[in-house]
């Protein structure tokens, strides 16, 4: 399986969003990643529903919607409107996490689930067949920018032996701090999807940054 890159539209120049949508379409690039934050559940807030109907109108790829916010079952049907194909929430925003998962799936998504850097991946022991990737943040989730967290390597060893014992195709993407000095080491642990920010959008040539980490 070939590793997918996601850049995280969170790092885009939103002066030139159009600009930065249509460099990641005619990138290797395979997904647009879209965080959503409501400022309750994380301490920021990024766009909402508006800001991503005008990125689904430009995107000629994907997009890999992460919600970090509270309450997330109100809005699966929305985001599935929105034309979102994985939908994301977190495992500590979910009181009920398995119904959360088969609205996303009955509202034609795929379905996806995150843990913060200090969530243990045996929470997802009993719901792991359910879910179509698993999204290990490795910086506090709120802002971008942040140092990469280095237990992040031991999480993802721990999530590929739960998906084999549970003999899952479930993808591991890895969200924070992403460049090309951790993403070989990410690979070879076992991640599927890497989410990148400003290593993408702050470069002087983006889709070069993109292709070096396709071609690990």
């Amino acid at each position: 399986m070939s590793i997918k890159i996601a850049p995280s539209i969170l790092a885009a120049d939103f002066i030139n969003l159009a600009e930065d949508i249509d460099m990641v379409n005619k990138s290797e690039a395979d997904w647009f990643h879209i965080d959503v934050m409501d400022g309750v559940f994380v301490p920021n807030i990024s766009f909402g529903m508006p800001i991503l109907k005008a990125i689904r109108k430009e995107a000629k790829k994907p997009l890999d919607v992460h919600l970090m916010i509270i309450d997330p079952d109100r809005y699966i049907e929305n985001f599935a409107d929105l034309g979102a194909s994985i939908l994301t929430v977190h495992f500590e925003a979910c009181t009920h996490l398995n119904r959360s998962l088969q609205k996303i799936k009955s509202c034609g998504m795929k379905t996806g689930v995150a843990l913060n850097p200090h969530t243990p991946v045996n929470n997802l022991t009993d719901i792991i067949k359910e879910i179509d990737l698993v999204c290990l943040m490795s910086v506090n989730p709120g802002f971008g920018g942040q140092s990469f967290i280095e237990n992040t390597f031991e999480k993802i060893k721990e999530l590929k032996k739960l998906i084999k014992k549970s003999k899952t195709s479930c993808l591991i993407e890895i969200d924070g701090g992403v460049t090309n000095k951790n993403a070989s080491k990410l690979i070879k642990y076992g991640a599927n999807v890497l989410v990148a920010g400003n290593y993408i959008f702050k470069a002087n040539d983006p889709k070069t940054n993109i292709r070096l980490l396709k071609q690990l």
